[in-house]
């Protein structure tokens, strides 16, 4: 479809990033979910509504939904003082005002990299996505219903002395109308006390597209970046709206999947749920973040918004509408649709929505011209948070950055196998049902998208790339759901004793405690133990049975327990392995470590080996037959595919070993290994080689 040439807008940097959503409270814990593929989707718990109040399976009974799943934000500690928040007002201000004061402050703290106190709060802007519908809101009109309630008790016959005490009892359920009831039950002061207790001087202000609502916030923060009005910009979306109200909503629509579970553009979708939770990113002009040395996660190229215009119902999609809005995100970004591999979609597993959807993503994909097929990945959060509404776009843009930021394809879980009726082989998208590493050649950065479409016809989506500019990157975040700790003493009786008397008791301690011990660790001293724990419990368990064995010299167990005493080792050697060792998904772990393990990957990308990458032959895309599986095995085992797979492999692991401080003396190998031991061993042939040799033999 034509679109008119945009006019060019400076790229705008992600800088800071903060999440909370269902599973995890921080940024690590989200991301750590996605890549897991954890099904975060539970029963309704008692907190929000009960269930054998308010459900039926019969979808067409009054009054009832017939859904009773959904996911829900786990309890959040306020500290109404750290906030300024006086204590007796919290119980009449809504939950998605406080716990945005919580990601809020994060987000600015991950932006101006913990010194948010002293910067300029006066340039800086607060815009969220928050619908209209608000829980507190509900709760307070029902409370107003007193004169329904009392003339439903009388007409029942009760004495009026019953009548008013039935009332009473029944409103001292609800919390009780005081001063600040009003501005807490307002969806605008979600931001408005952001920048009332944070003290920020800009624009605050909320955004409602429905369920595009975080998209609409981040269309007009990208725009007071681009006319100059702010410096920084904090926006994303916030809903923590589950009630049975919203559940109505959508069980009358009806929306909701009817077998408690959100599949999208699986074969057995039939609906979506409900989720909550909030997300927010800190938008600054990129010349200024470089400027500045900030920490770039991403950069946002361009959006693209667009209204479906004149059709059948208000709130059915439409594909042409929603194509528009991502061709528009592309004629500002600058680049096409070819070139984009990972699109995070709307996604929210409902027959109608998903079907439409995809048609209006291949609308947009297949007028870039590019003829290959299923070049992109194509995944929904829904389906392991449900639909966050207001925060689904949210959901879906964190999702994107942190794979553009770590270099890795995030899975969508669910999916035994596709719609067949999207004909996914015809089209320019696959289903990425498992966590792989993202492979690029030097064509140009990795770009992904993400859409948003709401209620009333409002499209969104959002283009972004990775940074590859001469400024800083932001950390990585800690995804191993592990810890090491090191400990190191001059005798095993004082080692024994610092195993033993180890503090570990409350959760959330064993992190702590392992960077706490990682900085106290002598490696040259006499008595060396490192024990590898995934919780508090696992890791007392292995400290009180390894200080029970080091009167007994050095040992090493298969669960992660070490213990070395004496002088440190002799000189090291890296071999290397022949043909032979190559399994489908090789290194894939290791090439999502970190930023040195995936270069030997993205050199082999830029090597020219025929029709096909090396990347797509070690890390294929999804398939779901057995047939299939076994294919991608077969092809990897042939000579012109197993050796330059583990000469890539074989660098990204050692490339590993040397950041964490492991560097060999001399290199060798066995067969093909030779290759791999002259690339590594001191510069005797570039990393390309170990490509490029076998690839032309």
């Amino acid at each position: 479809m034509p679109v008119r040439p945009a006019a060019p807008r400076p790229p705008i940097a992600v800088v800071g990033v903060s999440a909370l959503f269902p599973g995890s409270q921080d940024n690590s814990g989200f991301w750590r979910d996605i890549l897991a593929g954890r099904d975060l989707i539970t029963d309704v718990p008692a907190s929000h509504w009960l269930i054998e109040d308010y459900y039926d399976p019969d979808m067409t009974k009054p009054g009832k939904t017939y859904a009773n799943r959904g996911a829900f934000l786990d309890p959040v500690d306020f500290d109404a003082m750290g906030f300024g928040v006086p204590p007796n007002i919290v119980p009449a201000t809504d939950t998605s005002q406080l716990l945005a004061l919580i990601v809020a402050r994060k987000v600015l703290e991950d932006a101006c990299s913990g010194q948010f106190e002293s910067a300029d709060k006066d340039r800086i802007s607060c815009i969220l996505g928050v619908t209209s519908a608000q829980e507190l809101l509900g709760s307070m009109v029902s409370s107003l219903q007193r004169p329904v309630w009392q003339k439903s008790l009388r007409d029942a016959g009760l004495p009026e002395s019953k009548v008013q005490e039935a009332c009473d009892r029944i409103y001292s359920h609800y919390t009780p109308w005081v001063e600040s009831t009003f501005p807490g039950l307002l969806g605008n002061v979600v931001a408005g006390r952001i920048a009332n207790r944070l003290n920020l001087g800009g624009t605050n202000c909320v955004t409602d597209a429905a369920c595009a609502s975080a998209f609409s916030a981040v269309s007009m923060a990208v725009n007071e970046l681009y006319l100059g009005d702010s410096d920084l910009v904090i926006c994303g979306g916030v809903d923590t709206m589950n009630d049975i109200f919203m559940y109505m909503c959508f069980s009358k629509t009806p929306a909701l999947s009817k077998s408690g579970d959100c599949r999208p553009f699986s074969d057995k979708a039939d609906g979506t749920l409900l989720g909550e939770g909030m997300a927010m990113f800190a938008l600054k002009r990129l010349e200024d973040a470089e400027r500045d040395g900030d920490r770039v996660y991403a950069v946002l190229t361009g959006v693209g918004a667009s209204s479906d215009g004149k059709s059948k119902s208000v709130y059915a999609p439409v594909p042409e509408g929603q194509a528009k809005a991502l061709s528009r995100a592309y004629s500002r970004a600058g680049y096409g649709a070819d070139t984009v591999e990972f699109l995070e979609a709307h996604g929210t597993g409902t027959k109608a929505g998903d079907a439409a959807e995809f048609e209006g993503l291949r609308l947009a994909f297949d007028a870039s011209g590019r003829q290959d097929r299923q070049w992109c990945a194509l995944g929904s959060v829904k389906s392991q948070i449900g639909h966050t509404k207001a925060a689904a776009g949210a959901a879906g843009m964190f999702k994107a950055v942190m794979a553009l930021a770590h270099k890795r394809l995030p899975p969508t879980i669910k999916v035994d196998r596709p719609n067949p009726k999207l004909e996914l082989e015809k089209s320019p998208f696959y289903l990425n049902t498992r966590t792989r590493p993202w492979i690029r050649g030097p064509e140009h950065p990795r770009r992904a998208s993400v859409s948003s479409f709401g209620f009333g016809g409002s499209n969104f989506h959002v283009a972004m790339e990775e940074y590859t500019g001469p400024g800083k990157r932001a950390d990585r975040l800690r995804t191993q759901e592990t810890e090491l700790l090191l400990l190191s003493a001059a005798s095993p009786e004082a080692l024994a004793a610092l195993a033993t008397g180890l503090k570990l008791d409350a959760p959330g301690t064993l992190q702590r405690r392992a960077w706490e011990l990682a900085g106290t660790f002598d490696a040259n001293a006499a008595c060396r133990l490192a024990v590898v724990a995934k919780d508090e419990a696992e890791a007392r368990t292995k400290l009180s049975a390894a200080a029970a064995r080091l009167s007994s010299g050095p040992f090493s167990t298969p669960d992660g327990v070490a213990y070395g005493q004496g002088a440190k080792l002799g000189k090291v050697a890296f071999l290397f392995p022949g043909q032979g060792s190559q399994l489908v998904e090789m290194g894939g772990e290791v090439a999502g470590l970190l930023d040195a393990a995936i270069v030997p990957w993205d050199v082999a990308a830029g090597v020219h080996m025929g029709a096909e990458r090396l990347h797509d032959v070690v890390f294929p895309r999804p398939v779901f037959s057995d047939e299939d599986r076994a294919a991608q095995q077969d092809k990897l085992t042939r000579t012109e595919w197993a050796q330059p797979a583990l000469g890539a492999t074989s660098l990204a692991l050692a490339e590993v070993l040397k950041a964490l401080g492991v560097a060999p003396e001399m290199a060798a190998g066995h067969s093909f290994g030779e290759l791999c031991a002259l690339v590594d061993g001191g510069g005797a042939l570039d990393r390309g080689a170990a490509s490029r040799r076998p690839a032309s033999r």
